[in-house]
């Protein structure tokens, strides 16, 4: 970050809570969300968050948090600290980690999205222009693998460490490589791969908690996002600015009952 941009004070999240920027280009010039503040991780090195405590009755459990389509744990923790560094935790709240991103993104490859399975896959193939995203004979989830690969290997060329081993400074010059296509890759290029994993990202983050991110809506606490309400008539004709409590698909669901044997 740069002494101007330090004494500025603008942080990444306040950037996106300010401008309401999701999609398109990079978060704040890049994953170079990370460059705009000086957030410091809320999570270890190995990708790993500890379990979250329900009022002293011990740890949350959530049957989602399992892999789907990564089969090699430290794939997944590669994963992880990627999508960290794209979606940081700083002071105003959690980041990809403790959001469940990772686990939306391993399971969106494992279902319809990674393999492809609503989009045309025959050939040929092109270039497109700019404006029309990238073609490719490869699945998005086949994207991914490699795409992760090389994340890898291009960590052990620049620095000669994993990457799970960089800081984050360096981390985040390993994916700025991806993001600007310096990086080879078969069947796709290293920027569009980056393309992909930081919008699947941004979604995770901001998805309904049905999907399995957005851990407990923290997400949209932070937007001051009302989730998905039923109806605001009780609320339209308010002159006031109204801060609403969000709400997930989940709270519309009706009440199980356990049936009885009597």
């Amino acid at each position: 970050m740069s002494d101007q941009q330090d004494k500025k004070g603008m942080t990444r999240r306040e950037f996106i809570r300010k401008g309401g920027y999701v999609a398109g280009g990079v978060v704040g010039g890049g994953v170079l969300g990370g460059l705009i503040t000086q957030q410091t991780l809320k999570t270890n090195q190995k990708g790993q968050t500890s379990p979250q405590q329900d009022s002293g009755k011990g740890p949350e459990v959530s049957y989602q948090r399992a892999m789907m389509f990564f089969s090699n744990p430290e794939e997944f923790t590669v994963l992880s600290q990627a999508a960290e560094r794209i979606f940081p935790a700083d002071d105003l709240g959690p980041g990809a980690i403790d959001l469940d991103v990772p686990y939306y993104i391993d399971h969106q490859l494992a279902g319809t999205w990674g393999n492809n399975a609503r989009d045309y896959m025959m050939g040929p193939f092109y270039p497109g222009l700019e404006t029309q995203g990238f073609q490719s004979h490869l699945r998005r989830n086949e994207i991914f693998s490699q795409g992760i690969s090389k994340i890898q290997s291009h960590s052990q060329e620049k620095y000669k460490k994993k990457f799970t081993e960089l800081s984050e400074e360096e981390q985040d010059k390993v994916l700025i490589d991806f993001e600007k296509g310096k990086v080879k890759m078969d069947g796709v290029t290293s920027d569009d791969f980056f393309t992909l994993l930081r919008m699947v990202v941004l979604e995770g983050v901001y998805a309904d908690p049905l999907y399995g991110g957005n851990r407990d809506m923290a997400a949209w606490k932070m937007k001051g996002f009302p989730g998905n309400q039923m109806s605001y008539l009780d609320k339209i004709e308010a002159t006031d600015f109204l801060e609403i409590e969000p709400v997930s698909l989940t709270a519309h669901m009706p009440a199980q009952k356990k049936k009885s044997n009597g």
